[in-house]
């Protein structure tokens, strides 16, 4: 197999690492510096990187052999499927070529663990140094850290990559049981998140590749342990506060066909949206988790925005007074966001903000907000006509 065919098997199976905003992969073909047998197809995607610069970021694992048997995972040991591995100098040369090339701007690697998790690691520390050294690349890198590696490698991985990542699964330790039941969940998995913010608090930042602390982020598999809500967002809101995670992703489960959850049922797509939307409560919009509208089960509801559901409950019987209210309490009303709240507060200085028009020519979604915002006391008009 030639090297783009092995990047072809490689790639396509990572479509369950999410990596910046929601997306649609796609394939996109290759230049014109790999020969005709070669000329194929590569695997990338849109991605958004920590800084808010868009990119096409590559997805791809070192080496789908796995000797783990997580019971969700599709590339679990013993499942019958097609396995592909890279060593690191190959790879490394590959991307170099769809980089300079313009056909992939940033890379995501992982892999799965053979060997062992020092070792796998190694590998993954050896292709970034390949491409940081030998090929000078200063793009984006994505790094996952496999579990079971010591600290001395997630200080390496730190120097080498923009982002490093450790794929939680679960919650706890019993919610891991049900998913993984191999892996350990204070050891392997949450103790490197706790290393990297060790390493963030005691390493000057100039000692970094690029002068700055790489992200972290991690992902949970939403449904596939029938955790609750409160339970994901509870470690997550934890994560934000205490290892300063950039973003948790929620990935619904869905079945894979050969592995011992094959016949659970598929979680609803729409619960991964509410994760997301309570998460960003959480992390950038001064909400603790109290203030999230789960049911009697400890989960959001489906079919109500979870910030919207608190405005329900709290705001529509007291208005806010959009002429006085803090950027606190601003970013709190449906339809006013982080930068909403900000072209609020800089018009303010100029003069009062009468009605709801007033709202839409700074950006915000005035019709949203509507029903829970006063202007000197009162409502607007406008505000009379709409179905609420």
């Amino acid at each position: 197999m030639d090297s783009i065919g092995t990047l072809q098997i490689l790639s396509t199976q990572m479509t369950f690492e999410p990596d910046g905003e929601p997306h649609v992969s796609r394939f996109a073909p290759t230049p014109d510096c790999f020969s005709p047998k070669e000329r194929d197809q590569a695997f990338v995607h849109p991605a958004q990187l920590p800084n808010g610069q868009k990119i096409m970021l590559l997805k791809t694992l070192l080496s789908s052999a796995c000797e783990r048997d997580c019971f969700y995972c599709p590339f679990r040991a013993g499942r019958d499927f097609r396995r592909a591995t890279f060593k690191p100098d190959e790879f490394a040369g590959l991307f170099s070529k769809l980089n300079q090339s313009g056909a992939a701007e940033g890379v995501f690697l992982s892999s799965g663990i053979a060997g062992g998790g020092i070792r796998t690691q190694d590998k993954l520390l050896a292709t970034a140094e390949i491409l940081r050294k030998k090929y000078q690349y200063r793009g984006y890198l994505h790094l996952k850290i496999m579990p079971g590696a010591e600290k001395d490698q997630v200080y390496r991985a730190m120097q080498l990559a923009d982002r490093v990542s450790v794929n939680l699964e679960a919650p706890n330790t019993e919610r891991l049981a049900r998913l993984a039941p191999h892996k350990i969940f204070m050891e392997e998995l949450l103790r490197p998140l706790k290393w990297v913010e060790e390493i963030r608090r005691s390493v000057p930042a100039y000692k970094f590749w690029n002068g700055r602390y790489p992200s972290t982020v991690t992902q949970f598999v939403a449904g596939g342990s029938d955790e609750s809500d409160m339970e994901l967002l509870t470690t997550t809101n934890w994560l934000n506060k205490n290892v300063r995670l950039k973003r948790a992703y929620f990935s619904a489960f869905h079945p894979i066909r050969d592995t011992p959850l094959e016949n659970k049922p598929a979680i609803d797509p729409m619960r991964e949206h509410r994760l997301y939307q309570a998460s960003f409560l959480l992390r950038d919009y001064g909400f603790d988790l109290e203030d999230l509208p789960f049911t009697s089960a400890s989960n959001l509801p489906l079919n109500a925005d979870p910030k919207q559901a608190w405005a329900q409950m709290y705001l529509i019987e007291k208005p806010i007074e959009i002429n006085i209210a803090d950027k606190r309490e601003l970013i709190r009303i449906p339809g006013i966001g982080l930068k909403g709240a900000d072209a609020i507060l800089n018009a303010r200085r100029l003069g009062k903000l009468r009605d709801l028009s007033a709202l839409k020519k700074l950006g915000i979604i005035a019709e949203r907000a509507a029903p829970y915002v006063l202007f000197d006391g009162r409502k607007t008009p406008q505000q009379l006509g709409l179905p609420w």
